[in-house]
């Protein structure tokens, strides 16, 4: 069994890094390269990079900041927002990113998925997927930050995505995002039992307690989170001792 993986979530806005409430309603928090290096020194297993503004752009704009960011952190690096070609997903990696997320790009043109995994490997291809909740038990994919409905089912989606080649599910709940109100435990359970590939859970986490609740009920392969380390409410070396002292499978640093 891998180890559950602790995943700063790093949302980007121009050059800040940037924290709303399900994806809205937006705050500067500083230079993202400053939040990476410590989180990076403080024993993250990976980072993952959106940038939320892609959309009105038309492509991701984070090569600058991979790129300084490669220098100096040396653990797995997610980024995306915008990617929409193999050509855009060949850019964000020769940046030195390690994996692509794609959403939006990968609901208009499923093909894609594929494409990035047959150029790069499955490893290098994330299927990003915002979820929002609009029945018990059942979710639909959104695009565009959790505002543009697609009327596609997620457990259908994450099932679809995995065929196509994606080798990682980035699982980000809009109705739990930046609300430190917990995890959908629900829908993460029901994802990670349905997915062949690893899944990486997102949105709501504002407690320890949050963090141990998913990683024992709905056991994804990696917990994300972003407010709660942002504003120092809770440490990555507090999340890694007690998750080590309630017998996850996490890397000791």
């Amino acid at each position: 069994m891998s180890n559950l993986r602790i995943i700063p979530r790093l949302d980007i806005k121009g050059k800040n890094l940037i924290k709303g409430v399900q994806l809205e309603g937006l705050r500067v928090m500083g230079d993202p390269q400053e939040f990476a290096l410590n989180y990076y020194r403080a024993g993250a297993d990976e980072l993952v990079y959106m940038d939320i503004v892609a959309s009105l752009y038309g492509r991701n704009n984070l090569s600058d900041i991979i790129r300084r960011a490669a220098d100096q952190v040396f653990i797995p690096i997610t980024v995306g927002g915008g990617i929409r070609s193999v050509d855009d997903a060949r850019h964000i990696l020769r940046s030195g990113a390690d994996k692509v997320a794609i959403n939006t790009a990968a609901i208009a043109r499923p093909e894609l998925i594929g494409e990035v995994a047959r150029h790069f490997g499955s490893q290098a291809m994330v299927l990003s997927i915002e979820a929002k909740q609009v029945a018990q038990g059942k979710w639909e994919a959104y695009t565009d930050n959790g505002r543009e409905r697609t009327g596609l089912d997620v457990l259908q989606w994450v099932q679809r995505g995995v065929e196509m080649g994606a080798g990682e599910i980035l699982l980000t709940s809009v109705d739990r995002e930046g609300t430190r109100k917990g995890f959908d435990i629900d829908l993460i359970s029901q994802v990670s039992r349905l997915a062949t590939v690893p899944v990486i859970a997102s949105g709501g986490m504002g407690s320890i307690e949050d963090f141990l609740k998913v990683a024992e009920s709905a056991r994804p392969d990696g917990i994300s989170m972003a407010d709660t380390l942002h504003y120092k409410r809770v440490q990555l070396g507090d999340i890694r001792a007690a998750a080590l002292k309630a017998g996850l499978a996490v890397r000791q640093v």
